[in-house]
């Protein structure tokens, strides 16, 4: 499939930073893109007109106008499971039937807000948000970033099974003032269910006379909530055609709605709005995610990079490169096609990173002079998140710039040790400022790019039957499973249980 383009991609001239910048005096103009109150730097990568054309004709091939048609207009793209993806009508794009029932479900929630801020189901000041993967993380990711210190409740989000993650909640919370939210897609998440049942036993034990009645639902099977044993005015659906990791735009980000206010929540939704409509009418050239992805491309299949860095020079960011591992690496973690054949090409590069300036004292060793061909992505803030010395935003963002500038342009030495090879690429995202809106379109443009890299790859970004094997032997070694796994792990659980 497509293998002419990738063999003219791959024989297109390989220029160095320095060189395609002194080549072109309109790069920054031409690499440098904004939309919704972010500002997109790929001048230092080694995008170049010639390398955007052969992709844009390569994106033509593997016909990616219908394929974004088709993802925005709510056809059956995830084809192994046989369903749309729908996550775009969660914030207003997609067939008319599917965002009706978003937007039906988001004022359900809406209404849910309401009554619980006014006292009526009880004097809650705490929060337990439960749940795993993307009915977790996501949240998480959302409250850290925007929450701003002077919040009606105090939000605790769990996700691991491990008793020391929620057992420090359980003593620092109040068990009659606390709401239970559970997140889970099924309603059958063991790690989710299990932590959940915890709760309920810990609020009985705390005095709590009815602990049903302090548990609200988010799910896309309600009828399995209801089962569960939480009321139905109580279960907060949405469709089974957003996946989990692509949910925060749902009812999953409830916890978040109701801790930091529903506006926050239809702010976040109007930011990737924009991106979306953005992704959907900018041609290939000045299309944000659709560069991002012709670069990610071009390092994995040209370059050979094995994985990609991400930077928050921002600490209400902490949590993104994480967020970023699960949605890249769930959705593009491939290795056959479409159609079920081989995947001939990389699938998704390793994302990894962490936060400045911290990071900098650690792996940035190996990025500007290691052997590792690593390329960097800096996410940075304009306005300041404190009321410090300015001196401290200023320097965030002056080492920030400068990481980008020295990757770049290197330094040279006669003694090895101290040479900089330089000719690393980066890609800057500078926010004006971090706020629910920036932050949605943000996060959809992440969400883009993924969907432009799979298109690229023919691979499906909407399944994920790869994190269920291990799942299911972990059901296995519970249930003493008759049929013994390797002796090593039998060795383990040996040590672990007993004979």
């Amino acid at each position: 499939m497509t293998s002419d383009h990738w063999q003219m991609i791959k024989a297109l001239p390989q220029s160095t930073l320095n060189q395609l910048f002194d080549e072109d005096e309109n790069r920054i103009a031409n690499l440098g893109l904004e939309q919704a109150g972010l500002y997109f730097d790929f001048s230092k990568t080694h995008l170049d007109k010639a390398v955007v054309a052969a992709f844009q004709r390569l994106a033509d091939d593997v016909g990616l106008p219908a394929k974004v048609n088709a993802l925005l207009s709510g056809e059956p793209i995830n084809i192994s499971e046989g369903r749309a993806a729908e996550h775009c009508a969660e914030r207003g794009i997609g067939k008319e039937a599917s965002v009706n029932n978003a937007n039906a479900l988001h004022q359900r929630m809406k209404g849910l807000i309401e009554v619980i801020d006014s006292g009526a189901l009880g004097a809650f000041t705490q929060i337990i948000h439960l749940g795993i993967g993307g009915s977790a993380l996501g949240p998480k990711m959302l409250y850290q970033a925007l929450k701003l210190g002077d919040e009606k409740y105090d939000l605790a989000v769990v996700s691991n099974i491990d008793g020391s993650a929620l057992e420090p909640v359980l003593e620092r919370f109040d068990a009659g003032k606390t709401l239970l939210v559970i997140a889970s897609k099924t309603f059958t998440t063991a790690e989710t269910l299990l932590n959940a049942q915890t709760v309920l036993d810990w609020m009985r034990e705390q005095g709590v006379a009815d602990p049903l009645g302090q548990v609200v639902a988010l799910t896309a099977d309600p009828e399995q909530a209801v089962l569960w044993g939480v009321d139905e005015t109580r279960v907060l659906p949405f469709s089974e055609t957003v996946g989990g990791r692509y949910s925060l735009w749902s009812s999953i980000s409830f916890s978040v709605a109701l801790t930091l206010g529903y506006d926050v929540f239809e702010d976040l939704l109007a930011g990737a709005a924009a991106m979306d409509q953005h992704f959907r009418d900018a041609p290939w050239a000045q299309n944000i995610p659709v560069l991002a992805a012709f670069a990610d491309q071009y390092y994995t299949q040209v370059r050979g990079c094995a994985t990609r860095a991400v930077f928050a020079y921002e600490d209400r960011l902490g949590l993104l490169p994480d967020y970023l591992q699960q949605l890249e690496m769930e959705s593009n973690g491939k290795s056959v096609t479409q159609d079920g054949q081989p995947l001939s090409l990389h699938s998704s590069p390793i994302v990894w990173g962490g936060v400045g300036t911290d990071a900098q004292h650690a792996v940035f060793q190996l990025l500007h002079q290691g052997s590792h061909l690593v390329p960097v992505e800096f996410l940075a803030v304009i306005e300041p998140g404190d009321s410090l010395n300015p001196a401290h935003h200023n320097g965030l963002l002056l080492n920030c710039f400068a990481q980008g500038a020295a990757l770049m342009s290197g330094k040279k030495s006669d003694d090895s040790h101290r040479n900089y090879p330089g000719d690393r690429p980066s890609v800057t995202i500078l926010l004006e400022d971090l706020d629910a809106r920036t932050l949605g379109a943000l996060l959809a443009f992440y969400e883009q790019r993924t969907f432009v890299n799979a298109a690229l790859l023919n691979i499906n970004p909407f399944d994920q039957f790869g994190v269920e094997l291990g799942k299911q032997m972990a059901g296995k070694l519970a249930a003493e499973d008759d049929n013994r796994l390797d002796a090593s792990t039998e060795e383990l659980k040996k040590r672990a249980f007993g004979p």
